[in-house]
């Protein structure tokens, strides 16, 4: 470990982002997902709500109403997602905020969606803003499937009102954050012959304020969950072909393009699944895969990033399903075997570039998970190692890579363990290849006082961890 080269991680081809608890299931946190997954993602989606002039607010609906006669899941008088608990009156010690902490710590940006009266006041959006300056790149989500009828804030307020309202809160929110992406996401074209989006007139100028343009599509969903069944023949669910989904994709991304005189927009699909209850959990998997490869064989350089919807789920539209007897344990769905997959292909993985020689102490910088800077240690292997591990003597908070697995380090861990990145991806002789190593903040938020502090976090690493390799075992076997 004598030799250091800088490396910048950038983008993917298409990047890919998971969505992590809604109504539908609790947030897993990241240290389970990463060692379930093998890899971090480019962002994790949190799903939050906000109505502060609601007498039952800032209670999650369905546990204040827990015994209401509600037979769909948006029947509640406000969106049952999480509380957003900061802003005016709110503090930070409450979530999203430790969530927050958490997903940034491990590499990866945040996806924020929040549900949002329309009828807050500026100052309301201001505080949001300044909630979100010290967290790097975040995407915000507000009102997302505004084009549709179930959200309370479609209930409260017309299209053109919502319409106005993001982009009132586009202008605001940026203001105090500049770090903030806004995505904007609506139905798009949702019918072949149809040139225009839906509710285009409405959001015309949404779309031409917004960052990013967003649909969320679900190739099978039950709406109905968890009030019914799905059964052949009911209403609460519908099913579509994978290869209609993509081309209403495409037709909405050009049409977004068209309504910004071909100005061209990150596109992304911030839901993205199948839902098992319909297709079950075989061709759920098949589904996924099919709309995978589809961009890979149209080359689709117009698609930026999907959010697979979600990590665990009540229902099944997760990677795991929530065990009934116990929220904090998942079972494994296909789907899982065939995402990871998909997210270590050519198409998904970030882009690594190798650059000049570096000594030691080394000054990392993240700026996002498409753009930081960290070190690659060249290592040679003799063989298929017995053991592999890193010792550390500081308290840097680090994400390391190597043969194509994910680490996470904490600033309190001493030893990392490398071999799980060899029990399914062995070496079958000598072997040379790199240990990346990335310095994201090991609070989860960059600090302000540094001059470009609201994109950039910087770290210092003053000495490399001691490695241990061993490719036999610590005493032979007395068996032969």
């Amino acid at each position: 470990m004598e030799k250091l080269l800088k490396i910048h991680m950038g983008r993917a081809k298409c990047a890919v982002d998971l969505g992590d608890g809604s109504e539908r299931g609790e947030y897993v946190d990241q240290d389970y997902i990463l060692n379930r997954l093998g890899r971090p993602h480019r962002s994790i989606s949190l799903m939050y709500c906000y109505y502060p002039f609601d007498e039952l607010w800032p209670a999650r609906i369905s546990e204040a109403m827990k015994d209401a006669n509600v037979s769909f899941q948006w029947d509640y008088p406000y969106d049952d997602y999480f509380p957003y608990r900061g802003g005016i009156g709110g503090s930070r010690d409450n979530e999203p905020f430790g969530q927050m902490r958490d997903v940034r710590r491990h590499g990866q940006d945040i996806t924020l969606t929040i549900t949002i009266d329309p009828k807050v006041t500026d100052e309301q959006l201001a505080a949001i803003g300044d909630d979100l300056r010290t967290f790097g790149r975040v995407f915000l989500r507000i009102n997302h499937e505004a084009t549709g009828n179930w959200f309370s804030f479609n209930k409260r307020a017309t299209y053109q009102e919502v319409a106005d309202f993001y982009c009132r809160a586009c202008r605001i929110i940026k203001e105090h954050a500049p770090n903030v992406q806004m995505v904007l996401c609506i139905g798009g074209v949702e019918a072949f012959g149809s040139e225009e989006i839906v509710k285009e007139k409405e959001f015309r100028q949404a779309v031409r304020d917004t960052d990013i343009w967003s649909v969320d599509k679900y190739m099978a969903l039950h709406w109905g969950w968890p009030y019914d069944v799905a059964e052949p023949g009911g209403n609460s669910h519908g099913r579509s072909a994978v290869r209609d989904i993509y081309a209403m994709t495409k037709a909405s991304y050009e049409r977004f393009k068209y309504i910004c005189d071909g100005v061209e927009k990150p596109m992304i699909m911030s839901e993205f699944n199948s839902d098992g209850d319909v297709t079950g959990a075989y061709e759920q998997a098949e589904m996924v895969k099919l709309f995978c490869d589809m961009l890979d064989e149209d080359n689709a350089d117009w698609f930026t990033a999907f959010t697979f919807y979600q990590f665990r789920d009540r229902g099944r539209l997760g990677l795991e399903i929530e065990d009934p007897n116990n929220q904090n344990v998942g079972v494994e769905q296909p789907v899982m075997k065939t995402y990871k997959e998909i997210i270590n292909s050519d198409r998904f993985l970030p882009e690594m570039t190798l650059q000049e020689t570096l000594n030691l102490p080394v000054k990392m910088r993240w700026g996002n998970s498409e753009d930081a800077d960290g070190i690659a240690v060249p290592l040679h292997f003799d063989g298929d190692p017995h053991f592999c591990e890193l010792v550390f003597d500081d308290d840097s908070n680090l994400m390391i890579e190597i043969n194509g697995r994910w680490f996470y380090k904490s600033p309190k861990a001493k030893t990392i363990d490398l071999m799980p990145a060899f029990y399914e991806n062995r070496l079958s002789g000598p072997t040379d290849m790199t240990l990346k190593i990335f310095a994201p903040p090991a609070s989860g938020e960059n600090d302000l006082s540094v001059e470009d502090g609201l994109f950039n976090y910087y770290y210092t690493l003053e000495k490399l961890p001691k490695i241990r390799i061993l490719t036999a075992p610590v005493e032979p076997s007395k068996d032969r």
